[in-house]
C-alpha cells in the first residue's frame, strides 16, 4: 500500500449531517472525491436533492435524505435507510449545527439588547442546544449502532468550533457551551469506542463563510469585521477543509482518536477581540 492509498475511501460509505451546504457539503465532496459512497442528510431537502443530483451526474455515489437532527427517531430512520442503500457504514460527519440570535456585542461594537443573558430568548437557547449538542448525540448513537452491527472499524468526525475553547462576544452565547459539550463528548466516546476500533475525532473551525447565522458571514461588511480578527487576515473557505476531512475519514488517521483539530487561521492562539 502506498502513502496515497491510505487516503482512499474506495469501498467505504459515509453519512454527513448538514451535508447540503457549507462545511457539510465540503465533507460530502471530500468523501465522494476520495472514492466513497455518501448520504447527504439535511433539513433542507431541496438543497440536499440538488447537491446529490449534481454529484451523481459527475459519477459519484451520492444519495440524500431529509433529517431533523434534534429528533432521535429521524436519525434512526436516516441511518437505516443508509444501511439499506449501501450495506454498511464506515464514516460519519456529525456536522449539522446552527447559531441563533446575537452575541452580547454587535458587529458595530455596541451592546446588543437581545444578546444579553437576561434578555436572550429562552427558545433560542433550547433550539441551539437541541441541534448543536443533542443532535450530535443522536447522530453518534445511531452511527455506532450500525458500525457495531457490521463490525466496522469506523471513523466518526464531529464539527465543533474554536468556540469550544475561547469566548467571543459577537457569537450568540448558547453556541459556545454547545460546542464545548460536543468537544468533551468526542473525548468521552473516543475512550468508550476504542475497543471496537471506532475512532472519534473533531474538526474545530473558526469563522468560515457558510450559511450559519442566516448567512451573515457572506455580508461584505460583516466579513470585514471577522477578517480583521484572524491572524492570517481572512476567514476560512469551505474548500480548505476538504483535505482534513479526507484525512480523518481515511485510514491515514487510523491511530488518531479523541482529538480535536483546530483550523481557524490562528484565532484560538490570540483569541477574538471585541
Amino acid at each position: 500500500m502506498t502513502l496515497l492509498d491510505r487516503f482512499s475511501l474506495a469501498g467505504k460509505s459515509a453519512l454527513v449531517t448538514g451535508g447540503a451546504s457549507g462545511l457539510g457539503l465540503a465533507y460530502v465532496e471530500a468523501v465522494a472525491e476520495g472514492g466513497g459512497a455518501v448520504t447527504i442528510a439535511d433539513l433542507d431537502e431541496v438543497s440536499a436533492e440538488r447537491e446529490a443530483s449534481r454529484l451523481t451526474a459527475l459519477g459519484y455515489a451520492v444519495r440524500h435524505t431529509r433529517i431533523d437532527v434534534s429528533n432521535d427517531d429521524d436519525l434512526r430512520r436516516a441511518f437505516d435507510e443508509h444501511e439499506a442503500a449501501f450495506g454498511a457504514l464506515d464514516i460519519v460527519f456529525a456536522n449539522a449545527g446552527l447559531a441563533m440570535g446575537d452575541g452580547y456585542i454587535g458587529f458595530d461594537g455596541q451592546r446588543s439588547q437581545e444578546g444579553q443573558i437576561d434578555t436572550y430568548p429562552v427558545d433560542y437557547w433550547r433550539t441551539t442546544l437541541a441541534v448543536d449538542l443533542d443532535g450530535v448525540f443522536f447522530t453518534l448513537r445511531h452511527a455506532v449502532r450500525l458500525m457495531k452491527k457490521h463490525g466496522r472499524r469506523g471513523s466518526i468526525i464531529a464539527t465543533t468550533s474554536n468556540a469550544s475553547e475561547i469566548t467571543c462576544p459577537i457569537v450568540a452565547t448558547p453556541y459556545m457551551p454547545a460546542k464545548a459539550g460536543v468537544r468533551h463528548l468526542v473525548r468521552q466516546l473516543a475512550r468508550e469506542l476504542a475497543p471496537f476500533g471506532i475512532r472519534v475525532n473533531a474538526i474545530a473551525p473558526g469563522s468560515v463563510v457558510t450559511n450559519i447565522g442566516g448567512g451573515v458571514l457572506k455580508n461584505a461588511e460583516v466579513r470585514e469585521v471577522w477578517d480583521k480578527g484572524v491572524p492570517l487576515g481572512r476567514m476560512g473557505e469551505t474548500e480548505q477543509f476538504k483535505p482534513l476531512a479526507l484525512f480523518l475519514a481515511s485510514d491515514a488517521s487510523d491511530y488518531m482518536t479523541g482529538s480535536e483539530i483546530v483550523m481557524d487561521g490562528g484565532v484560538s492562539v490570540r483569541g477574538i477581540e471585541g
